[in-house]
C-alpha cells in the first residue's frame, strides 16, 4: 500500500497505524494550512484526561498560506509546557524513561517552521519504533489521487473516523478509562518495543 498522509505534531496512532502497514510513505507539502488539525497539535493522556498540546504559528494575514510556509510563534515558552506536560502524564508509564533521552531534544530544538519541526519529530518517533520508512514528497497538490491511498483526512481532529484501536494498559486508565487515538507517544511511553507490533496488529477502515 502506497499512502498520502500530512506530516502533523506527534501523529496519533491512527495516522501510524497506516504509516507502518505501508509499503510507501508520501507527504502532502503543498496544501493549504487548515486550523484546528493535527498539523500544529496532538492529544496526551494527563492526569486529568485528555490533554491537548498546540504549537503556536504566526497565522498569515492572506486567506491561504501553504502548511509549509506556516513559521512557528515564539511566545508562550511553548517547548517546555509541552515537555513538563509530558513528564507529568507519562514519568510513571513503563518506558519513559527509556525513550527520555531520545524525544527531550525536539522540546529544545528551535524550528522556524511547523512542518519541518512535525518532520523531525517523525524521524525520531519512527527510530524509537524501529520502523525503517523514508518518506517522499508530493510535488503538486492533488485533490483526489488515483495512485497513492489517500489518508490525509487523519489529521483532521473533526473528520477523523472513529478508528477502532485495540486498548491498551494507560497510566491513568483505573482512574478515566481507556482513551482511543492519542498521540504515538502514549502508545511509545505505554508499550515501548512492542509498539510497532501493536500498530502492524491494528485493522485501517
Amino acid at each position: 500500500m502506497n499512502i498520502l498522509i500530512h506530516p502533523t505534531y506527534f501523529p496519533s496512532i491512527a495516522q501510524f497505524v497506516a504509516i507502518a502497514k505501508a509499503e510507501s510513505l508520501t507527504f502532502e507539502i503543498h496544501d493549504n494550512f487548515q486550523k484546528q488539525t493535527y498539523r500544529n497539535r496532538t492529544y496526551i493522556y494527563g492526569a486529568n484526561g485528555k490533554l491537548q498540546l498546540s504549537v503556536p504559528v504566526i497565522h498569515s494575514h492572506k486567506e491561504r498560506q501553504l502548511y509549509k510556509d506556516v513559521k512557528i510563534s515564539a511566545k508562550d515558552n511553548w517547548q517546555l509546557v509541552h515537555w513538563k506536560s509530558l513528564e507529568s502524564a507519562y514519568k510513571t508509564s513503563p518506558y519513559f524513561e527509556f525513550y527520555e533521552d531520545d524525544i527531550r531534544p525536539l522540546f529544545q530544538l528551535k524550528s522556524d517552521y511547523i512542518f519541518d519541526h512535525n518532520l523531525k519529530c517523525f524521524e525520531i518517533i519512527t527510530a524509537c519504533l524501529q520502523l525503517d520508512i523514508a518518506p517522499k514528497f508530493t510535488s503538486n497538490f492533488n485533490k483526489t489521487p488515483t495512485d497513492l491511498t489517500d489518508y490525509r483526512y487523519l489529521s483532521n481532529a473533526r473528520k477523523e473516523q472513529n478508528m477502532p484501536l485495540t486498548p491498551y494498559t494507560q497510566v491513568f486508565g483505573e482512574k478515566h478509562g481507556y482513551i482511543n487515538n492519542l498521540s504515538i507517544l502514549d502508545l511509545l511511553f505505554n508499550e515501548g518495543t512492542n509498539a510497532l507490533n501493536y500498530l502492524e496488529t491494528q485493522q485501517l477502515p
